[in-house]
C-alpha cells in the first residue's frame, strides 16, 4: 500500500507547485500594474484590444451594463475604433480611470483629437476637451468596487470628458468612415 501515499504526496506537491506559480504570477501582475510597466501592462492591452473588448462590446453601452462605449478616431489612420471602457457619468460629463496611465491607444487618439463620442446607458454623447486630472478628488464619484480596484493597482489619474454639442463623427469625417472594432 505504499503507492497510495506517494500518489498522494505527488498530487499534493503538483497542486501546491501550480498554486504558487498562480500566486507569483498574481503577484508580478499586479506589482507591474500598480507600478504601470510596459512588461506587464503591454499583453494586458494587447490581450484586451484582440481578445476581451470584442466580447466587452457586445453589452457595452447598453442600459444597466458596466462599461460604455469611447468611439474614438486614429491619430494616424483617421480610422473610428470603438472601446468598451468604464465611465461614470458627472453633472457635466464623464470620468474614466486610467489603470493603464496614459499607454492606451484610445486615451491618446482622444487627447490628440480633443473630441470623442461615448455611448452610456443607451446614449451618445458627444464629449470634448479631455483633461487628465488627478483622482483623489473625484474618488468618491466612483463605486466601491472602482475605488478598491484603484487602490490594488494604484491608479491615480483620471480622463475627464466634457459633454459637448458638436457632432463630432458627421462634422469631421475621416479617410476611412467605417466603424473598426476594437481598439485598446
Amino acid at each position: 500500500m505504499k503507492g497510495v501515499p506517494e500518489m498522494f504526496g505527488l498530487v499534493l506537491g503538483v497542486l501546491g507547485a501550480l498554486l504558487l506559480a498562480v500566486s507569483v504570477l498574481g503577484a508580478v501582475f499586479v506589482i507591474g500594474m500598480r507600478r504601470k510597466s510596459g512588461l506587464v501592462q503591454a499583453p494586458v492591452i494587447w490581450l484586451g484590444k484582440h481578445g476581451f473588448n470584442k466580447v466587452g462590446l457586445k453589452t457595452a453601452g447598453r442600459p444597466g451594463s458596466a462599461t460604455a462605449i469611447i468611439r474614438h478616431r486614429g491619430r494616424v489612420s483617421g480610422s473610428t475604433f470603438e472601446t468598451p471602457i468604464g465611465a461614470v457619468a458627472t453633472k457635466d460629463g464623464f470620468l474614466i480611470s486610467l489603470p493603464y496611465g496614459l499607454r492606451s491607444n484610445w486615451l491618446r487618439n482622444v487627447l490628440a483629437n480633443g473630441a470623442a463620442e461615448l455611448v452610456h446607458e443607451g446614449e451618445t454623447w458627444v464629449v470634448d476637451r479631455p483633461e487628465i486630472i488627478a483622482l483623489g478628488p473625484v474618488e468618491k464619484l466612483f463605486s466601491a468596487t472602482d475605488q478598491w480596484m484603484h487602490r490594488i493597482f494604484d491608479v491615480t489619474e483620471v480622463l475627464r470628458l466634457r459633454r459637448s454639442a458638436t457632432a463630432w463623427l458627421a462634422e469631421t469625417p475621416g479617410p476611412d468612415a467605417a466603424i473598426a472594432s476594437p481598439a485598446a
